[in-house]
C-alpha cells in the first residue's frame, strides 16, 4: 500500500507523528531573554583571537563544552549580518538550532561519560568536560567543528592570522578530524557541504550594495544547504558511533536513533531553525536523560507533551523502518518543491501552536 500513498496521507501520516505538541506562538520581533540562549552562552568565546594561541595555530579544545560553544558563537557572530532582515539581535540566523542543541543536551547530562568510568561532564568532576564516551557529544561534534571547519576554509572569517587547529579527544581519535586540511582529506563530502552555505551566505555580500542587503538571498535556498549538510553529517556519524550507544540504558539508546531519523523528516521541509522557532520546538524534548524504567507516555516526571514527543518518535521510526525507508523518500519527494515545503512547514507549525489540524480539510 505504501507506494500508492497520496500526499493528502503522506501529510497526516509523518506531520501527525512528528510532532504533536502545542504551545503558545513566539512574536518574530520578541527580544530574546537571557533563558534563551544555551547555558553558558555569555561566558563562551565571542570569536577566533578569544581561543589560545600556541605556536602560530589558534587551538579549540572542542572536548570542553564552553570552548565548543565558543566555535558556535563565533559562527553565529560572523554570519550575523547575513541575517539581519530577519529579526533583531541576530535571532533569525538559522544557525541557531546548532547551539541550542548542544545547550539542551550540556543541561540534560547527555554530554557526561554515561559509562560511569570518569567524572567527566559531573559537578563532583569536571562539569565542563564533554566526554568521547557520550553518543550525544560524539554526533553533535560532526554538527559543530565539521560546519565550522567548513566556514573556515569558505572565508566566514576572512583571511586568519594563524591556522585552526581543534585538540583531539583522549580516546578514539581516528573517529574524528582536527583541522582544515585534516577533515578534507578524510570527510571531503562533509566538508563541501558545510562550505557550500557558507559560501552561499558569502556571495550575497558580493553583490549586495550596503550592509542592509546582505540578507538578499532566499531563506529557502539557504535552509536547503543548511539541511543538506546537517543531514548528511548525522547519515555519516550515525555508523561511526553505534557502538556508543552501549553506554545508555534502552529508552536513551532508543530515544538517540528515534530523533535522529525525526530530524531527516524535519530537514526535507527547510524548517526554520531559529532561535524563537528552536527554543519552541525544544521545550518538549526530554528534559533529562532516560533510564530504565521510562516507558512513555508514562513518565511521571515528563509533561504530557514531552511523552508524546517520544512516542511520536518512536512511531515515526518504526514506521519508515517497516516500510524500508520509503516513508522517508516519500515525503522527500512531497517536499521537492518549495509549494509542498511551505505545506509541509504550516502543518507542522499548525501543529505546535493553539490551532488544531483539521483532518478533514486537509
Amino acid at each position: 500500500m505504501w507506494p500508492c500513498l497520496d500526499i493528502h496521507t503522506l501529510f497526516i501520516v509523518t506531520i501527525i507523528t512528528l510532532s504533536p505538541v502545542t504551545t503558545a506562538a513566539w512574536s518574530e520581533n520578541k527580544v530574546p531573554g537571557e533563558d534563551e540562549y544555551p547555558p553558558l552562552w555569555d561566558l563562551a568565546p565571542e570569536n577566533l583571537l578569544d581561543f589560545p594561541v600556541k605556536d602560530n595555530k589558534i587551538v579549540i579544545n572542542a572536548w570542553n563544552y564552553q570552548e565548543r560553544l565558543g566555535v558556535y558563537k563565533s559562527l553565529l557572530n560572523s554570519s550575523a549580518k547575513y541575517f539581519s532582515a530577519f529579526g533583531p539581535q541576530n535571532i533569525g540566523n538559522i544557525l541557531w538550532g546548532l547551539p541550542l542543541q548542544h545547550g539542551w543536551q550540556f543541561r540534560t547530562g547527555r554530554l557526561a561519560d554515561p559509562s560511569g568510568a570518569t567524572s567527566c561532564g559531573y559537578e563532583d568532576g569536571d562539569l565542563l568536560c564533554l566526554s568521547v564516551r557520550s553518543w550525544w557529544s560524539c554526533m553533535n561534534y560532526y554538527l559543530a567543528v565539521i560546519p565550522f571547519l567548513g566556514a573556515v576554509e569558505a572565508g566566514l572569517f576572512g583571511q586568519l592570522p594563524f591556522k585552526v587547529e581543534i585538540l583531539p579527544p583522549e580516546e578514539q581519535k581516528d573517529d574524528f578530524c582536527y583541522s582544515v586540511a585534516d577533515c578534507q582529506s578524510h570527510m571531503p563530502k562533509l566538508m563541501d557541504d558545510w562550505k557550500a552555505f557558507f559560501e552561499y551566505l558569502l556571495s550575497t555580500e558580493h553583490k549586495a550594495v550596503s550592509p542592509a542587503t546582505f540578507s538578499s538571498f532566499k531563506l529557502d535556498d539557504a535552509l536547503g544547504l543548511m539541511w543538506k549538510a546537517h543531514v548528511n553529517s548525522i547519515a555519516y556519524a550515525l555508523p561511526k558511533f553505534q557502538d556508543s550507544l552501549k553506554y545508555l540504558s534502552d529508552p536513551e539508546a532508543n530515544f538517540g536513533e528515534d530523533w535522529s531519523n525525526a530530524v531527516d523528516f524535519i530537514a526535507a521541509t527547510h524548517f526554520l531553525v531559529d532561535l524563537p522557532t528552536t527554543n519552541k520546538f525544544q521545550a518538549f524534548l526530554p528534559p533529562r536523560m532516560l533510564v530504565e524504567g521510562d516507558v512513555p507516555p508514562s513518565i511521571s516526571d515528563f509533561s504530557p507533551q514531552q511523552n508524546k514527543v517520544l512516542v511520536s518518535a518512536r512511531a515515526l521510526h518504526k514506521a519508515n523502518k517497516l516500510t524500508g525507508g520509503l516513508l522517508l523518500k516519500l515525503w522527500r519527494k512531497a517536499m521537492s518543491n518549495e509549494a509542498g515545503r511551505k505545506m509541509g512547514q504550516k502543518l507542522i507549525e499548525s501543529l505546535t501552536s493553539s490551532q488544531q489540524l483539521d483532518l478533514v480539510g486537509i
